[in-house]
């Protein structure tokens, strides 16, 4: 098995023309950069920070993840540069590389929960790494990245504002496409509580709606509600909606019709 996946010497590249003179320097820089450095130096990985490989080498730490990730030791071996002479097909190569990634998410979503990766994260956060908050009145407030489940392959990351504490799909599209289960519930809370400097004030002022400079009275929204309903109430054709307005008629006229049937029976 190969170090890195295909493709992952140009990283020391960084998408520069290579320069003939110097390519025996690229070469041997190629050769030390680890699998977590190449993936986490990946145009869209932007969000992630470089696990310990002492971390990961504690087995303590990867409780579980045996089940939910497939060729887990092949995946493993790749993420901590372990050599193997094993011969693989292109498609076992492809396979691997995907539970790689696959398995380095999850164990991330572990690792930035201990003060190590709390740190990393912190310093990405007063960077501006995971991007502003697009809310007017947050003023540019910079976010954390938050999964809304703890499983993979549910949601995609969001990004949760610390001001206005609700959450936004990522600006840009190349980090619409990463796993929430990467980061996790509990991540963005936990680095707030544990790094209370970083808890912004909540925001003082808030969107107004007005009509030619005039708030909109709280009466009028009920009754644009109670409209609402109504009409819902009153819908025709039968339809779902209609159960409180005609639908209760016709079942009325129903059961009338009936009775005034079995009375005329009961005379004959």
């Amino acid at each position: 098995m190969s170090k890195r996946p295909k493709g992952a010497e140009k990283l020391t590249n960084n998408n520069k023309k290579p320069n003939p003179s110097d390519s025996d320097s690229e070469e041997v820089s190629s050769e030390d950069t680890t699998w977590i450095q190449w993936f986490c130096g990946l145009r869209g990985n932007e969000f992630f920070v470089e696990v310990d490989d002492e971390y990961i080498q504690d087995d303590f730490n990867l409780t579980g993840l045996r089940s939910m990730v497939p060729n887990y030791d092949y995946a493993l071996d790749m993420i901590l540069d372990a050599e193997s002479d094993e011969a693989l097909t292109e498609e076992q190569q492809e396979s691997i590389e995907s539970a790689a990634e696959m398995l380095y998410g999850l164990i991330h979503a572990r690792y930035i929960l201990t003060s190590r990766g709390l740190n990393g994260m912190v310093d990405k956060f007063n960077n501006v790494d995971f991007g502003r908050c697009p809310r007017v009145y947050c003023q540019g407030q910079g976010t954390l990245p938050v999964g809304q489940s703890d499983l993979p392959r549910m949601n995609t990351v969001k990004l949760f504002c610390p001001k206005c504490e609700d959450i936004y799909y990522p600006k840009y599209t190349r980090h619409n496409q990463i796993d929430g289960a990467y980061f996790g519930t509990t991540f963005p809370h936990l680095l707030l509580q544990m790094y209370p400097e970083c808890v912004p004030q909540r925001p003082a002022t808030g969107y107004v709606p007005r009509i030619y400079g005039f708030k909109i009275h709280k009466s009028a929204k009920r009754r644009n509600g109670a409209g609402n309903n109504n009409n819902g109430g009153k819908g025709e054709g039968g339809n779902e909606g209609g159960g409180g307005g005609n639908g209760g008629m016709m079942v009325q006229g129903n059961m009338n019709n009936s009775i005034e049937s079995s009375k005329i029976k009961e005379g004959k």
